[in-house]
C-alpha cells in the first residue's frame, strides 16, 4: 500500500503553489501487494469474462434470465475472492484498500468488460454510504454479507425527473404513526444492480423536508418491487432497472446518516466514485491499445503490417500518450487523498470522517479526472474500432462492445458537462466564498511572469520549457477566470459554454502538471530504464505541446466570446506570451511513443 509521508494539499491549491515532484505517487512504485492484489483481477477477469466471452462471441445479457444468473454467479465468485470488499473496513472481513489501491483496483477491473460496472457499484456507491455514514449495528449487519458477495448491493438517486438536480427527487417518506418504520414512496431509474441486488442505498425526502435522506432498503422489504431489466446500448451485462416503492415498510433503525444529510452524502460519495471512474477509463484505454496493436500488427496492406504506417501510429501514440498523463493524474490525486486522510485520524478524527472529509476535500480534482479518464476511452474505443476496420464492426473482436460500453462512462457519476461546470464552479466557491484559495493573491504574480517572458523571449521560470509551459498552463487558467469573471460578473454562471472552456483549461493545466511532475520524479529515482525514460520524456513534452496548442485556442473562444468578438488586445497579448510555443516535433514524439508502444504490445509504461 502507499505510505503517505508528505504534506496534506488542498483541493485546487495546484493553481498557487508549486508541487514537489517526490510528493506524488507513481504506479512504478506500487508494493508487491498491490501488484498481487492487481495481477489477481486481472487474472480473473481473463478466466471468468474474456475467455467465456471468446468462446460465446458476445457478452451476457442480463435481458435473458439464464445469462443475468451468470452475472450474479460471477459477482459470487468475486465476492469469494475478496473483491467484493475492497472497501470495507477489515473488522467488518473487507480489505480496507487505501484510495492509490483503490484506484489500481478500478483500473485493472476495466479488463473485465462491463462486469466492472457491476463490481463497481458493488464495491463504491454500493456500500460506501454505509461505509461512511453508517452506526455500529448497520456496518455489522450489512457489510461483512456486501465484502462476501452474500449481499449484492445497489445504490437508488436518480428518478424519471431528477438526474443532474439529485436533490430534486419525488420519491416521499413518512414517519408511521406507532414510529415503527417509514412508509416509503416513489420510482428510481438506472440502478445498478437492480435486477438482483440484496440491499439498496436508497434516497427519499421525508415530510416534504428540503434536502434529501438516505434509507437501507432490503429486497424484501413489504412494499418494495422491481422492474424489468433495461434494454441497453451498452454495458449489456450489467443489470439495469428501475425499482418501485409503493408504501414500503422501511425500519426506523434503517434511516443511514442524518435526517436531511442524503444529498451531501450523495454528492461526496459521488466524488469518489469520480476518481474511479477516471481510473477505469484510463484502464479501458490500456486494454483497447493493447488489443489495437494486437491487430495493427497482424493485418496486412500492401504487404506492410498496418503498424507500420503513420495514421496508424498517430493514433496509438495519441491514445498512449493520454493515458499516460491521465494516470499521473489520477495517482497523484489519489495518493493526496491518502495523505490527508492520514492527517485527519492522526488528529484524531475517526476513519469515516477522515475518509469523508478528504474525498470532499478533492472535489475539482475528482472531477477533473472523471471527465479526462471517460472521454480517454470513448477516444481510444473509437480509434480501436477505425484501427481494425471493417472487423472492429463485427461482435466477435469486442471492439465494438468497447465502443458501446465505453459511451456510458461519459454519463454516469454525473455527466462530463455537470463535471466540468462543477470542477469550475468549487474552485470560484473555494476562493470568493469560503476563502480557502488565495488565487487573488497568485493573480498578482502573473503580471510579472508575462512581461519577463516578454522581454527575456525565454522561459519566464528560468528553466526549462516544459516546467515554463506548465506554470504558463496555470497562469492563464487564473487570468482568464479573473478577466472573465469581471467582464460578466454572477452572469458567468450563465454563460456555460464560457464556464466548459475555462474547464478544460483547467483540465489540461492539472494534467500537464501531473505529468510533468510524474516524469521528474521517475528520471531522479531511475523508475525506468534509461530506455523507457526516453519514451516517457516524449510522451511528457507531446502532452505539455498539446496542451499548450488547446489552451492557446480555448483563450481566443473565451476572449471572443465575453466581449462579443472584439477581443481584449491586452489580454490576448499577454497570453499569447504566456503560451511559448515548444520547439518540439509532434509526429516526431508520437512516433517514438507509438513505437515503443508496438514493441511492447501495449501500454509502454
Amino acid at each position: 500500500m502507499s505510505t503517505p509521508t508528505t504534506t496534506p494539499r488542498q483541493g485546487g491549491d495546484f493553481l498557487i503553489k508549486a508541487t514537489d515532484p517526490q510528493a506524488v505517487f507513481t504506479p512504478q512504485e506500487f508494493s508487491e501487494e498491490q501488484r498481487m492484489i492487481r495481477q489477481m483481477i486481472l487474472d480473473f477477469c481473463e478466466q471468468e469474462i474474456q475467455k467465456p466471452f471468446q468462446e460465446r462471441g458476445r457478452e451476457l445479457y442480463v435481458t435473458i434470465p439464464e445469462e443475468k444468473e451468470q452475472v450474479l454467479s460471477i459477482l459470487k465468485k468475486a465476492g469469494e475472492l475478496g473483491l467484493c470488499g475492497v472497501t470495507i473496513p477489515t473488522e467488518y472481513g473487507g480489505m480496507d484498500l487505501d484510495y492509490v489501491s483503490n484506484s489500481m483496483y478500478s483500473e485493472a477491473t476495466a479488463a473485465g468488460y462491463s462486469f466492472a460496472t457491476s463490481l463497481g457499484a458493488q464495491t463504491s456507491i454500493g456500500c460506501l454510504p454505509i461505509v461512511y455514514y453508517g452506526n455500529d449495528e448497520q456496518k455489522a449487519k450489512y457489510l461483512p454479507k456486501i465484502g462476501t458477495g452474500e449481499y449484492i448491493a445497489a445504490y437508488a438517486l436518480t428518478e424519471p425527473n431528477a438526474g443532474s438536480d439529485a436533490n430534486s427527487g419525488k420519491t416521499e417518506a413518512t414517519l408511521s404513526e406507532d414510529g415503527s418504520h417509514y412508509v416509503l414512496n416513489g420510482q428510481k431509474i438506472w440502478i445498478t444492480n437492480g435486477g438482483f441486488a440484496d440491499v439498496y442505498i436508497v434516497f427519499a425526502k421525508i415530510d416534504k423536508d428540503e434536502d434529501l435522506t438516505a434509507f437501507i432498503v432490503e429486497r424484501n422489504f413489504p412494499g418494495f418491487s422491481v422492474g424489468k431489466e433495461e434494454h441497453k446500448m451498452g454495458i449489456k451485462s450489467s443489470s439495469t432497472v428501475q425499482i418501485y416503492f409503493d408504501n414500503c415498510q422501511v425500519p426506523v433503525e434503517n434511516l443511514l446518516g442524518d435526517r436531511q444529510g442524503g444529498f451531501k452524502m450523495a454528492l461526496n460519495i459521488l466524488n469518489g466514485g469520480r476518481v474511479k471512474a477516471g481510473a477505469g477509463g484510463m484502464g479501458g484505454a490500456k486494454f483497447t491499445l493493447e488489443k489495437a496493436i494486437e491487430y495493427a500488427t497482424q493485418r496486412k496492406q500492401f504487404d506492410t503490417p498496418i503498424s507500420d504506417f503513420g495514421a496508424i501510429k498517430h493514433k496509438l501514440g495519441h491514445i498512449a500518450v493520454e493515458t499516460f498523463a491521465t494516470e499521473a493524474a489520477v495517482y497523484r490525486t489519489a495518493h493526496n487523498t491518502d495523505v490527508l486522510c492520514a492527517k485527519l485520524k492522526a488528529d484524531g478524527h475517526t476513519d469515516s470522517e477522515a475518509k469523508r472529509e478528504a474525498l470532499k476535500e478533492f472535489a475539482v480534482e475528482a472531477s477533473l479526472i472523471k471527465v479526462r479518464g471517460s472521454e480517454l476511452i470513448c477516444h481510444a474505443a473509437d480509434e480501436g474500432i477505425q484501427i481494425y476496420g471493417g472487423m472492429g464492426y463485427s461482435v466477435e473482436t469486442g471492439m465494438e462492445m468497447a465502443y458501446r460500453d465505453a459511451r456510458i462512462i461519459k454519463i454516469y457519476e454525473g455527466t462530463n458537462e455537470i463535471n466540468r461546470l462543477l470542477s469550475v464552479g468549487e474552485l470560484g466557491k473555494r476562493a470568493l466564498q469560503t476563502k480557502e484559495l488565495d488565487l487573488k493573491s497568485a493573480g498578482k504574480s502573473i503580471p510579472g511572469f508575462i512581461f519577463k517572458s516578454f522581454l527575456s523571449g525565454t522561459p519566464a521560470t528560468g528553466g526549462s520549457w516544459e516546467a515554463h509551459s506548465v506554470q504558463a498552463l496555470k497562469n492563464t487558467f487564473l487570468y482568464l477566470f479573473s478577466s472573465a469573471g469581471k467582464a460578466l460578473g454572477k452572469k458567468i454562471l450563465d454563460e456555460q459554454e464560457i464556464v466548459l472552456l475555462l474547464a478544460d483549461t483547467l483540465n489540461d493545466a492539472y494534467l500537464a502538471e501531473s505529468v510533468w511532475l510524474r516524469y521528474q520524479k521517475m528520471a531522479a529515482n531511475q523508475l525506468l530504464s534509461p530506455e523507457k525514460l526516453k519514451v516517457a520524456e516524449a510522451a511528457t513534452q507531446l502532452f505539455i505541446y498539446d496542451a499548450v496548442e488547446n489552451t492557446r485556442l480555448r483563450a481566443t473562444q473565451v476572449i471572443d466570446s465575453y466581449t462579443d468578438g472584439k477581443g481584449e488586445g491586452f489580454v490576448r497579448w499577454s497570453i499569447r506570451q504566456m503560451l511559448k510555443k515548444g520547439r518540439l516535433n509532434p509526429k516526431a514524439l508520437r512516433r517514438q511513443v507509438a513505437d515503443a508502444a508496438i514493441a511492447a504490445k501495449g501500454y509502454p509504461f
